[in-house]
Parts: structure tokens; sequence; C-alpha cells
């Protein structure tokens, strides 16, 4: 555990090591990933489609791809297993798809706003991994 001088209420405390909320707290982490992943395998079709709208070829090997990682990196991190690797699959899925889909620096106007608020959104469920996989490490007895 980290020391600290800050001293948080007994409630908060309770909150905070219990492994419940650090099961639920990996499951929202990943969520969008776990659907994501099982949409596209289920409709590989689109899947397909979606990565040669981005320009990513061949799509079908983007597609797969992405399912594999989208699934086995959120079933990784939920069950607090390999969340380093876990993590990183899935950060390195992020960064791919914030700089062919969210390419604010490219356009003008309304969709640049949109672009620049989702490549930063992403941004920040990168550093989400990153402390997942960072609390994981420090606490080897609650997950590895």
């Amino acid at each position: 555990m980290i020391a600290t001088t800050e001293h948080a209420p007994r409630w908060v405390d309770a909150i905070l090591r219990d492994r419940m909320i650090w099961l639920l707290a990996r499951t929202a982490l990943s969520s969008a990933y776990l659907i994501g992943g099982a949409q596209k395998l289920l409709d590989f079709q689109s899947a397909v489609a979606e990565q040669a709208h981005f320009g990513l070829e061949p799509a079908a090997l983007w597609a797969a791809l992405a399912i594999a990682v989208e699934l086995a990196g959120s079933l990784l991190l939920i069950l607090g297993r390999l969340v380093w690797l876990a993590a990183g699959m899935l950060s390195a899925l992020t960064a791919i798809a914030m700089l062919v889909a969210n390419n604010f620096w490219a356009l003008e106007g309304h969709e640049r706003f949109i672009a620049l608020n989702a490549f930063f959104e992403h941004l920040g469920l990168i550093g989400g991994f990153a402390l997942a996989a960072i609390l994981a490490y420090r606490q080897k007895g609650v997950s590895s």
C-alpha cells in the first residue's frame, strides 16, 4: 500500500479496500472493449467494414486483431490475471484507434471539436489502464 499522510474516513477506506470494488472497477474500465469485441465478433462483416472505413488494410485481419485484443484484454483485466498485459494490449489498441479515428489535427470546425474530445477521452482510458496495472502490481495479493 502507498504510504500517505492523508487519512480517508473509515467508510472510504473500507470501500477502497473491498475486492468487489476492485472487480467492479476493472469491469467498468474494460466494458466498452468487452461489448465492442462481442459486437464485432457477432457481426464480423461490420467489423471489417469499420476497419476499411479507417483505411486499415487488410481490413479482415485488423478486425480479427481488434476482436482478439478487445475480448482477451477485457477478460484478463476483469479476472485480474496478467493485468499488465491486458492493460498494455488495450492501451495499444486504444492508441491506434486514437491516431486513426480521432485525427483532430486534420479536421476543422465541429468535426475537429468532436475528434479532439474523443482523442483525449481515449487518452484518459490509457491512463486508467496504466493505473490498473500499477495497482495490480502493487497489490499482488489481490491480483497479478
